[in-house]
């Protein structure tokens, strides 16, 4: 069994990295601060962005303590000796008046059975005073920044209208491991126009950063996207369920064993979707992907040395 896992995986969970650092059950809990995001101020957003002006991971009509509690009301009926890490899931949680941005991340620090603190952000929105707070949560809890890269293709990052390059996303990471901030990237596979060459590109790069962790998404189309108007047009080949869990396991195998996995597939809205209709079967891709690396004997980081060698 591969020794990063609890769950008879091949590659290094979050529920392993988390129980192994705290010893107990941790769950990230999904926040709503109400941010907004400079690419969708200035340029529209990145093209797969929805148009929806509210989130669907928790009810941000309530408070942050509001949400906070209600979040963890079920966790807590079935794993009481749980411990939690609010999450700063929506929007650009660094994009603000510093003095909010202390405000929300300082009241979480002293809740009870909170170990941490996870904060999603962009490369391009951590100036010298966001660093500086960022800097001493670090000291005061376990943090975790979480940076939207997507690929390490520039002329996909100008296509999908990201809003910032390759060279932003690196310096962020650089400035973050500076301070020993546990960094995870967000990237997706399939992007339009992407061969599985630059897929795999990106992954080489996040591993030469040495990046604690890593989200991996599958690209699908929604509904009230510019990227929806774009594949009505002109029909952009769009990942199968067997090409995604190949270049899968062929990324898991380029990445150093020490780095967590957190995500390996998406979680599209039924109702939102347009294709492709295969990634609503989560568990089902999950199992593929566990039967798969068995098939072929592999495990994570197993091809790094063959890469370095060629």
């Amino acid at each position: 069994m591969f020794k990063y896992t609890l769950d008879n995986k091949r590659y290094h969970t979050l529920n392993y990295f988390l129980r192994n650092k705290f010893n107990s059950k941790v769950f990230k809990v999904p926040l709503d601060a109400h941010f907004s995001c400079p690419n969708k101020i200035n340029g529209g957003g990145c093209i797969y962005c929805s148009n929806r002006s509210t989130s669907n991971i928790t009810d941000n009509k309530k408070s942050l303590e509001e949400q906070f509690k209600e979040n963890i009301k079920t966790l807590e009926k079935k794993w009481p000796n749980s411990l939690y890490i609010p999450y700063f899931q929506s929007g650009t949680n660094t994009y603000g008046n510093i003095t909010y941005l202390k405000e929300i991340f300082y009241k979480f620090l002293n809740y009870p059975k909170v170990v941490g603190l996870s904060i999603a952000t962009r490369p391009d929105c951590l100036n010298e005073d966001v660093l500086n707070l960022l800097s001493d949560l670090n000291k005061k809890t376990f943090l975790t920044i979480e940076l939207g890269l997507q690929s390490s293709n520039d002329k996909t990052l100008e296509f999908i209208k990201r809003g910032h390059d390759v060279n932003a996303f690196i310096k962020a990471v650089k400035e973050l491991k500076k301070r020993n901030i546990f960094t995870v990237a967000h990237i997706i596979n399939g992007l339009p126009f992407e061969t599985k060459e630059d897929m795999l590109n990106t992954t080489k790069l996040l591993n030469d950063l040495e990046i604690d962790g890593i989200k991996i998404h599958m690209l699908y189309i929604t509904h009230n996207t510019e990227l929806a108007s774009i594949y009505e047009k002109e029909n952009f080949p769009i990942l199968t369920k067997e090409e995604y869990i190949d270049i899968i396991i062929d990324e898991l195998e380029l990445l150093n064993e020490n780095i967590v996995i957190e995500r390996i597939t998406g979680d599209p809205i039924k109702e939102e979707l347009i294709t492709p209709s295969w990634l609503l079967k989560k568990f089902c891709i999950l199992n593929d992907i566990d039967k798969e690396m068995v098939k072929r004997d592999t495990y994570q980081g197993k091809n790094i040395k063959k890469e370095y060698r060629n």
